[in-house]
């Protein structure tokens, strides 16, 4: 009896150890998800992300143990056929903002969603007459010494039979309320080391804000500023920002200081910070002049880190942030 006992034992653990690594393992999945019916998710143990084709080719979660970076609009799931404009969550886009023709078919239509790996997907949009490309977007989800990590890379391909210039921009949308901070690194063509949008025809290159101070090495957004578009020309390639209930959502991506960045203040990233429920984090890439039938990437890589947001009277620990963006380049 006892023998029996201790072998009932031993294989409910070895059970539980099998069923804790099953959990684990990577995996791709087409199932609906966010009231969307074709979305592709991709899990790694206690981290997630959702991708779907349908209304823009977005990311529509990419979470860590319920931890959301993205902010999704529940009343997407209302949604009727037609109203692709509106969207939230991991949103993707080229540029300029400025010059770049209106695009629905890639903003808002319908893509193709494809399984490509283990726990990787791809979305591709239906070829644009507007703007003369086609886009492609190709994520991974992989997770280092317990850090979750969303590889998105964006193509663009010039379907027409003239040479077009676009740039990368990416659009994501997080939950509002938190600390942006943006590294400071090459020299500023902005005195302020950031631009302000005053109206859509004015860009202040000299503002000044209560909630944007300069500290240890790093632009601090504290709380929405006076005019919520801000742009900035670091060279860090980097951008971070902590969220209101705790953990540290991280983009980092290449920044080519000799190309030319075409946005209308030559920006690296942009951040859309109003009053509310959301903030948009917006890094963007150099110009990209394709020949017919040539295509250009972009790559942002997404983390998701713990970090507790700071009690009432307290700063943010800059240096130990910097620290820990620093680590993951091992």
């Amino acid at each position: 009896m006892c023998r029996f006992v201790l072998f009932w034992i031993v294989g409910l653990a070895a059970a539980a150890i099998g069923l804790s690594a099953a959990a684990q393992e990577p995996e791709a999945r087409a199932v609906p998800s966010h009231g969307y019916a074709k979305t592709i998710v991709l899990t790694h143990g206690d981290a997630r992300a959702v991708l779907s084709p349908e209304a823009g080719g977005r990311v529509l979660e990419f979470s860590r143990g319920g931890k959301d970076a993205m902010w999704f609009d529940a009343g997407e799931a209302e949604r009727l056929p037609g109203q692709g404009e509106r969207s939230s969550a991991g949103r993707f886009d080229i540029g300029p903002e400025l010059t770049t023709p209106r695009h629905p078919a890639l903003w808002g239509g319908d893509w193709t969603g494809e399984i490509t790996g283990e726990c990787s997907a791809r979305l591709t949009s239906q070829p644009d007459e507007a703007t003369g490309v086609q886009l492609t977007r190709e994520f991974e989800l992989s997770v280092a010494v317990g850090v979750p990590r969303l590889d998105c890379k964006q193509t663009i391909r010039n379907i027409s039979d003239e040479t077009k210039e676009y740039c990368h921009w990416g659009r994501s949308f997080s939950p509002g309320g938190g600390i942006c901070v943006v590294p400071l690194a090459g020299k500023s063509r902005f005195p302020s080391k950031y631009a302000m949008y005053e109206d859509s025809a004015i860009i202040n290159v000299r503002p000044e804000d209560q909630e944007i101070h300069e500290r240890d090495g790093f632009l601090e957004i504290l709380a929405p500023p006076r005019k919520p578009k801000l742009g900035f020309d670091s060279q860090a390639g980097w951008l971070a920002y902590v969220m209101p209930g705790g953990g540290l959502f991280v983009k980092r991506f290449k920044v080519e200081p000799d190309r030319v960045y075409s946005e209308a203040a030559g920006l690296t990233i942009s951040v859309w910070y109003p009053a509310g429920a959301r903030i948009e984090l917006e890094p963007i890439g150099p110009r990209e002049r394709l020949a017919p039938g040539e295509t250009a990437s972009f790559t942002e890589e997404w983390f998701l880190l713990d970090m507790p947001y700071p009690r009432a009277g307290q700063q943010l620990d800059l240096v130990r942030l910097r620290t820990r963006v620093e680590e993951l380049r091992q």
